[in-house]
């Protein structure tokens, strides 16, 4: 099966920053590239178990950069519904979703230049401390890469494309 998604990794490694931030933006971008070329209906197709789609898991994707970005780091904001269900809203189009996606994205990126340094302390805490810039982007890059190959698989399943 031909990989017609490939996409290189990241070849940045001047500064530990835009290495972090290439990895970050090739995961979403990863992400976004599964919503390439599929209708509506195909978007919302259940085809696992859990009722997992590629529309609910970008919405997933949306809180996860809003929380740990705004809320978390700058203290912006509430916390999502975790408990929510990776199922596509039926209100939400695909245009919309992948808008929202980007947004987010927007507002992640903003955020973080908003603190500059990867050594910045956050708002929020995990297991009763305050985490860095640094913890949050490599934190969000691995949840961001992990649902990006739930992704692809979800893609396979419906079509038959695959790649990063």
């Amino acid at each position: 099966m031909t990989e017609s998604q490939r996409e290189p990794v990241p070849r940045n490694d001047e500064s530990e920053f835009g290495t972090a931030m290439g990895f970050l933006d090739f995961a979403r971008r990863a992400v976004l590239k599964k919503l390439d070329g599929l209708s509506e209906e195909q978007t919302r197709r259940s085809i696992v178990p859990t009722g997992t789609t590629l529309l609910g898991l970008v919405n997933h994707l949306v809180d996860g950069e809003r929380y740990w970005f705004r809320v978390h780091l700058l203290g912006e904001g509430t916390e999502p519904d975790w408990d929510a269900h990776m199922s596509a809203d039926p209100r939400d189009s695909l245009d919309e979703v992948r808008a929202r996606y980007q947004e987010a994205i927007a507002d992640a990126n903003a955020a973080i230049n908003r603190l500059g340094r990867l050594d910045a302390r956050s708002v929020g805490e995990v297991d009763g401390r305050p985490t860095t810039l640094r913890w949050t982007i490599a934190h969000m890059t691995s949840e961001t890469a992990r649902h990006a190959g739930h992704a692809d698989i979800l893609r396979e399943l419906i079509d038959g494309v695959t790649g990063r």
